[in-house]
């Protein structure tokens, strides 16, 4: 991120967004912040002097709007977070707790990569998605969040393709379990939190600041070549047998 660049956050006030907003906020960069819940993404976009647009990615043409909206004065990246937990056996796995899972992961993933390649469609950009470990390593009960962020693997790759000619770069990071207040409910557990742990090679769960880390370099000008790309941020659980 070496020049000041114009990024919009979506999903802004989870666990990771809110550490991405502070680090590119300090960076000196104009942000961009949209989530579904007005106040705290208000709260949020006040305390770094950023930009507020309310949004349910899940609505197509919302998203275009808020799209053209962020890009009035260019935009230079897109950073898309929202996302769900749901530990459960397929064949606990109701209809409705399945179409939930796709709406706020893949849906949500395919509408904002679609607004964002039509404004950056003559400047070039970045686009960054989150995935997860649970779409490259079999893991149980993660059937409808594995199918969900598969998907959004297959859609970053073919976006990459299908953009590379118009200089946008569109990659993934794929974290294990990191604490944020999403994850709350399952770490708050002693047993839980202990079997995570133990579950990643490196012996402890994910912090925000890990996978702000990975997400920020991939917005620097020094990743222009990486495209098409899965950055895996999983204290090595999708590749390294734990100890």
């Amino acid at each position: 991120m070496q020049h000041e660049k114009t990024i919009w956050i979506t999903g802004a006030t989870g666990g990771i967004g809110r550490e991405l907003t502070h680090r590119l906020a300090n960076a000196g960069h104009r942000l961009v912040l949209s989530a579904r819940t007005a106040d705290p993404l208000t709260d949020l976009a006040t305390t770094y002097g950023a930009t507020a647009l309310p949004l349910n990615a899940s609505d197509f043409k919302w998203t275009m709007d808020l799209a053209r909206e962020a890009s009035r004065e260019g935009l230079h990246a897109v950073v898309h977070l929202p996302g769900s937990i749901l530990l459960r056996p397929e064949h606990l796995t109701s209809e409705a707790d399945f179409d939930a899972v796709i709406s706020q992961n893949l849906k949500t993933a395919f509408s904002v990569v679609r607004a964002a390649s039509k404004v950056m469609y003559k400047t070039g950009g970045r686009i960054v998605l989150v995935s997860t470990a649970a779409a490259s390593i079999g893991m149980k009960n993660h059937g409808a969040i594995a199918a969900a962020k598969a998907g959004i693997e297959g859609l970053m790759r073919s976006a990459a393709a299908s953009y590379a000619s118009r200089g946008i770069c569109v990659n993934a990071v794929a974290p294990g379990m990191v604490e944020t207040p999403l994850s709350e409910p399952i770490l708050s557990n002693k047993q839980n939190r202990e079997f995570s742990e133990a579950m990643h090679p490196l012996g402890r769960v994910g912090q925000p600041s890990d996978v702000v880390s990975a997400i920020a370099w991939l917005l620097q000008d020094d990743a222009g070549w990486v495209t098409g790309a899965v950055i895996p941020v999983d204290g090595g659980l999708a590749t390294v047998l734990p100890r």
